[in-house]
């Protein structure tokens, strides 16, 4: 495992001394990499306050204007959600959810995305990515701050540092780099408009097509080879649908 592979990410964080306590629960457990998604107070005194020996942590945090920017050479990304949704996605509790960051940032960038405090992360910000994470709460009382939130899941990857903690997988000895996720939602265009022109996606009524589509390829995480072989026969589909709409007319 490698901590420095593995950035927190908050989208769009309302209080700053949310910002300064997550810095703190970050160097309490060994990670140092924040990136800042359109925050909506900072920098600030109360980040400065809170942040109290991790002022390390915020001069080096990257600051973007979005998600898109901040993520975008990532390979694996987990989101952190309390929601039920329509479309159930691969969900994990911290300590599994640790287990799989810690064997992908061996030589991989990972992301954990953390939302706003009032109603997390959007459908939209879920849907990039691989797994989501959810921290299992008494039902009496379910909500949790967000540097809490953070420190649990910084927590377990702090246990996993050790040799001896740190599960084997088949990731490890994987022959092609994984996709990023910018190259990822290239290629969730790409599918969209090759399945428009084939007449298999309708855009008036698209159902859930794409969102189980996104689930699909997130699960099982495709490697850049693999990337630009379903990318090369969407092009040669297209090419083909072309060629019998030129007849046609």
């Amino acid at each position: 495992m490698n901590l420095d592979n593995i950035r927190i990410v908050l989208v769009n964080t309302s209080h700053p001394g949310n910002i300064g306590g997550v810095a703190r629960a970050m160097k309490n457990m060994g990670l140092s990499r924040l990136y800042l998604v359109a925050p909506r107070q900072y920098p600030d005194e109360q980040a400065e306050w809170r942040a109290a020996s991790a002022m390390d942590i915020l001069e080096n945090a990257v600051v973007a204007e979005t998600l898109e920017e901040a993520i975008g050479d990532c390979q694996f990304v987990v989101g952190t959600s309390a929601r039920n949704r329509r479309i159930p996605w691969p969900l994990q509790n911290p300590r599994q959810c640790a287990q799989r960051m810690a064997q992908a940032s061996s030589a991989e960038q990972v992301a954990v995305l953390f939302g706003r405090e009032d109603r997390g992360l959007t459908n939209e910000e879920l849907k990039v990515c691989n797994l989501h994470l959810n921290i299992p709460t008494s039902e009496a009382y379910s909500s949790l701050n967000l540097a809490m939130a953070v420190q649990i899941v910084c927590y377990e990857l702090q246990m996993l540092s050790s040799p001896a903690g740190l599960p084997t997988g088949e990731d490890e000895e994987w022959d092609t780099p994984f996709s990023t996720r910018e190259n990822m939602e290239r290629f969730y265009v790409h599918l969209e408009q090759a399945l428009t022109d084939i007449e298999f996606l309708d855009p008036v009524a698209p159902r859930q097509l794409m969102s189980r589509l996104r689930r699909l390829y997130g699960r099982v995480r495709l490697d850049e080879m693999e990337l630009n072989i379903l990318r090369g026969i969407l092009t040669e589909t297209q090419k083909w649908v072309d060629k019998a709409r030129q007849k046609a007319d």
